[in-house]
């Protein structure tokens, strides 16, 4: 079975919320405003909407990874 990997690069982002607005089941925001995975995000990493997440980051900080 393959795993997805989900990653923010954290030195790239810059808190525009896109990711968490995108696809909330698998993106928040941590206490400063920065993008953050959500605690239960595994379980909703095969969502469409990852990847709109993806290309909605204005920075391009997010990576997927399919295992």
């Amino acid at each position: 079975m393959s795993e997805t990997k989900i990653s923010i690069d954290h030195t790239l982002c810059i808190g525009s919320g896109m990711c968490a607005l995108t696809a909330p089941r698998v993106f928040g925001s941590d206490d400063d405003g920065f993008g953050e995975l959500a605690p239960d995000w595994q379980s909703a990493a095969g969502d469409p909407m990852v990847k709109e997440a993806v290309r909605a980051c204005p920075v391009q900080a997010i990576r997927v990874d399919a295992g």
